[in-house]
């Protein structure tokens, strides 16, 4: 028997108990030459993230390690979000919205599209200058930080080769499919197969990616890459939600040698454990899926030692000449 649907995401099943995530409904580009009519200019665009969403996080990542602060601003919504959707607060590391005023996310959707009605999602990139939104695709907005706004950062990394495109869209893909939205399709299901099928599926990838990580410090080798951080937003919220929460309970990363190595090394790279706010993630998950968890408690572990040496600097480098 299929249960209701989860109620925060009345549209997203496809009716047999499997979640099914909506599309993003805004893909406008930020271009360098400025044809798409959204010109790269410093101080003109405006991130509104969430610290506890993922795929919010993927974009503060990368605005964090290619130096963008200066060039785009950025706004922290309220954890904790309720049937009125994500809305912006005055406490301690939130303010209210500096750009536009409103009380809510949802407004600049509206502001947008004065029809939309769909479910209101970060990380949202905003133009001041023509009072609209450019887009709600946290793949787009991160490949245009990446690309287009990369001249007015820091050059610290490429986080997209020309030389790997091909095997990083394909295995962003696969990530995507079975761990990023993997951990969602198993906590959202509804249904005892298709949370099954999710849960096998996301412990098979990260089975992969163990034995991956064995020879290469990153996923492909010495450098750094978008599919990192993309596998890291994953990871970093994994023991403290989506093992317990989400019940993908088969394995923790830190009883994966490699995963976990490579998670503390990835957390310790200058610039990241900034970006990772665990009071903004778990107080969101425990508390606003009140379906998963109905008394709203929220777990005082566990206890990650993400400061621990990782051993892993050499890995994937040529041994040393002999000499």
């Amino acid at each position: 028997m299929v249960n209701s649907v989860h109620a925060q995401f009345p549209a997203e099943s496809d009716g047999t108990g499997a979640f099914v995530r909506q599309d993003d409904a805004f893909r406008n580009w930020v271009t360098a030459d400025g044809r798409s009519g959204f010109p790269v200019e410093p101080g003109r665009y405006h991130l509104y993230v969430s610290l506890a969403c993922p795929w919010a996080h993927r974009t503060i990542l990368v605005r964090a390690l290619l130096g963008l602060e200066y060039a785009i601003g950025m706004t922290i919504v309220d954890p904790l979000r309720d049937e009125r959707g994500w809305s912006f607060a005055t406490a301690p590391g939130l303010e209210p919205d500096p750009i536009n005023g409103f009380a809510f996310l949802s407004e600049a959707y509206l502001a947008a599209d004065a029809t939309y009605r769909g479910r209101v999602t970060v990380p949202v990139l905003w133009d001041t200058k023509t009072g609209t939104l450019v887009s709600n695709s946290d793949d787009d907005i991160m490949r245009m930080l990446e690309t287009a706004f990369a001249p007015l950062g820091n050059g610290a990394y490429d986080l997209y080769p020309h030389a790997l495109h091909a095997v990083i869209e394909e295995l962003n893909e696969i990530i995507y499919v079975t761990v990023n939205d993997g951990v969602y399709r198993a906590g959202f299901a509804t249904a005892q197969k298709a949370y099954e099928r999710a849960v096998k599926e996301l412990f098979a990838t990260l089975d992969d990616l163990e034995q991956r990580l064995e020879v290469r410090r990153y996923l492909f080798g010495p450098s750094l890459t978008e599919t990192d951080l993309r596998l890291f937003v994953t990871l970093i919220r994994f023991d403290a939600v989506y093992y317990g929460h989400f019940k993908c309970n088969l394995r923790r990363i830190v009883d994966y040698p490699n995963l976990w190595g490579y998670l503390r090394d990835l957390y310790q790279t200058p610039g990241v454990a900034e970006t990772v706010n665990f009071d903004h993630i778990k107080r969101h998950y425990y508390l606003t899926h009140e379906e998963i968890n109905p008394n709203r408690i929220v777990p005082l572990g566990p206890l990650l030692d993400l400061s621990a040496p990782h051993g892993r600097e050499t890995l994937g480098l040529p041994a040393a000449l002999p000499t």
